[in-house]
């Protein structure tokens, strides 16, 4: 299947577009749209936020009459069912649209193809694919949900260059500069929800909100506490309602909780700790696309040993502080490399004086 420059350039205008919705589209993809006919744009749009119109609609409102015959180009397949909206694909059909190029199908299994078959059936001629990594990484933790059940985990934590997160003393901040801080609340900004554990909240009572940057919306917030020993002057629960995730089962102590507005979900183990596993399962059931977790070395090496995390954001800061200082997290010993856990870098770049890392942990088939 081949595509034109042509094809390319409006496909990256309306991946741009979709882009504007990052913090906002939750639970719903991004996605953003481009009308073109006779070489210019007549229309263009993107969705905004969930229950509103859909990107197409944008663009052909734009568009009018002129939408006749133009080309369409989505950055996910127009949907085909009647959710909060109704469907897109009908939209463009009854507009006159003469081709729809998508950058991915949709893994919602209500659409999966479907809405291209729409199209086709009413003869339109349609093609996907283009631009498909970047549409796909766009909308990683929407796909992350409709196929794996589980939402999109990443884990953000800054170290030193020696790779530890804190002084013996637990002194923290602040490790990184504010370039790099500031960039780690547009991290925040983009996610759903907000991941964290109770060690952290007794040591560091963080707020856990987006403030270096402007956001239309605050994450969830979310604290593993499997005991539930959080103490009611915590800092996170003040302001928007959080979530918290238990093992216990303190009627009392959860009552009180639920009657200042916080919700409690009990997820034990058979270890008597938060199933992690089965709390990701929750936030998908939940909507959730994207969860970002800052937590301590504990619930690090608990996320990671038990397969939560499909990601590291680490902030590395060009200091050495010494073997006495707290690491990044609390993993058993090895007896051998093979047994390491392998990551794959998909980005890295300077931020400020400090440089981000991005890498995806390597599947066992894979590493072997």
């Amino acid at each position: 299947m081949t595509f034109s420059a042509t094809d390319h350039a409006a496909m990256a205008q309306a991946l741009a577009l979709a882009a504007r919705g990052l913090e906002t589209t939750s639970p719903n993809p991004r996605v953003g749209c481009i009308l073109m006919k006779d070489g210019r744009i007549v229309g263009e749009g993107w969705h905004r936020r969930a229950g509103e119109p859909h990107a197409e609609v944008h663009a052909l409102s734009m568009a009018g009459s002129a939408a006749q015959g133009s080309t369409a180009y989505v950055t996910l397949e127009p949907c085909s069912h009647f959710g909060r909206t109704p469907p897109c694909a009908d939209a463009l059909i009854e507009a006159g649209v003469s081709r729809v190029v998508a950058a991915m199908e949709d893994p919602n299994p209500l659409v999966a193809g479907r809405g291209l078959a729409r199209l086709r059936a009413a003869g339109i001629a349609t093609q996907h694919g283009l631009l498909l990594q970047q549409a796909q990484e766009l909308n990683i933790g929407f796909v992350s949900r409709m196929t794996r059940g589980r939402p999109w985990l990443r884990l953000k934590a800054a170290s030193t260059l020696d790779g530890k997160t804190a002084l013996g003393n637990g002194a923290s901040q602040w490790i990184t500069g504010e370039a790099a801080r500031r960039d780690g609340h547009r991290w925040r900004a983009r996610a759903c929800a907000i991941l964290t554990g109770i060690g952290t909240v007794r040591e560091d009572d963080p707020q856990l909100t987006v403030r270096a940057v402007p956001c239309e919306r605050q994450p969830l917030r979310i604290v593993v506490d499997a005991r539930l020993e959080i103490s009611p002057r915590a800092r996170i629960l003040h302001g928007d309602p959080i979530l918290i995730v238990t093992a216990s089962e303190d009627g009392p102590r959860i009552r009180a909780l639920e009657a200042d507005g916080h919700q409690v979900v009990v997820l034990p183990n058979a270890a008597g700790k938060v199933d992690l596993p089965r709390l990701m399962q929750v936030l998908a059931e939940r909507g959730l696309n994207e969860i970002h977790a800052e937590a301590g070395l504990g619930l690090n090496g608990s996320l990671l040993r038990e397969h939560c995390v499909d990601e590291l954001l680490l902030y590395v800061a060009p200091m050495l502080v010494g073997d006495a200082a707290q690491g990044l997290f609390r993993l058993p010993e090895l007896a051998s490399l093979d047994d390491a856990r392998r990551l794959r870098i998909h980005d890295l770049r300077s931020i400020g004086d400090d440089f981000r890392l991005l890498a995806r942990p390597i599947p066992p088939a894979e590493a072997a």
